[in-house]
């Protein structure tokens, strides 16, 4: 099975090939993404509903696409391969930032447990900025597409980004030293909390749709699931049985896409 590191250099080679080696060229398009995002960490209670909804945040990003269906040097479109008419290359600088509590069963009102109070004090921020390359792949013609034959264009994507995560952490328990393992949850190990900035790969993908509103320009939405390739991007990484993944995150974008002529 691949792993990070692999998938990257895959997708990179699939890409330098096709620009390499495609004949008459290809195009660019910019535009900017941004939406609402929900993040699954380790804070609240897993399944829990007020865990995945109140802890939430935004998502704002730029983009770049390489579109190989049609060539900027002759303003026409290009030889038609299937990887031509049915691929783009998406690059983007993204930054997301979500406030983190605890919610759920363990920290409901009627518990009133030193390890409750110590839930309830202990807030964070997850704080990330992205930059990665996904392929995006449209079933339906990328050429027709852009010629209004329909107005709709899907996609899926699947990609990787490398992330930069600075994360924050608060405890208004005890004398709210966050470096003191006696202010969080005790059944925690010592050094299960850490405002220490990390980076690393994470995979992403997606599903979407464009739609055309003009000879240049389109709008686009999508919902992103991405999934980091360590476990420290909400700043806590407790050992308990029910840590049972990374951190990870559900991003619903939506944006504009301009054609560079």
């Amino acid at each position: 099975m691949l792993n990070l590191k692999q998938l990257v250099s895959l997708i990179c080679l699939l890409a330098f090939a096709q620009t390499s080696f495609s004949q008459l060229g290809f195009s660019h398009e910019i535009g900017v993404i941004a939406g609402p995002v929900q993040f699954r960490s380790d804070f609240g209670q897993r399944l829990n509903e007020n865990t995945n909804l109140k802890n939430s945040g935004y998502g704002i990003g730029i983009v770049h696409y390489l579109n190989f269906a049609y060539s900027s040097d002759c303003n026409c479109y290009t030889t038609y391969t299937y990887f031509n008419d049915h691929f783009k290359l998406r690059n983007e600088i993204s930054y997301n930032k979500t406030q983190l509590e605890h919610y759920g069963e363990w920290v409901a009102p009627y518990r009133t447990t030193i390890e409750a109070n110590q839930l309830r004090a202990h807030k964070g921020v997850a704080e990330n900025f992205d930059i990665g390359t996904q392929i995006e792949f449209f079933p339906r013609s990328i050429r027709d597409f852009q010629g209004f034959a329909y107005r709709f264009a899907p996609f899926i994507s699947l990609g990787v980004h490398y992330t930069y995560s600075t994360p924050e952490v608060s405890t208004t328990y005890g004398d709210g030293n966050i470096n003191d393992p006696n202010n969080f949850y005790s059944f925690w190990q010592p050094g299960s909390v850490s405002d220490e900035a990390k980076s690393g790969w994470s995979l992403v993908t997606s599903v979407g749709t464009r739609y055309k509103i003009g000879v240049l320009s389109d709008v686009m939405i999508d919902l992103r699931w991405q999934y980091y390739g360590h476990d420290w991007v909400d700043g806590l990484n407790h050992q308990l049985t029910s840590n049972k993944y990374n951190d990870w995150l559900l991003w619903l974008n939506v944006g504009y896409i301009y054609y560079l002529d």
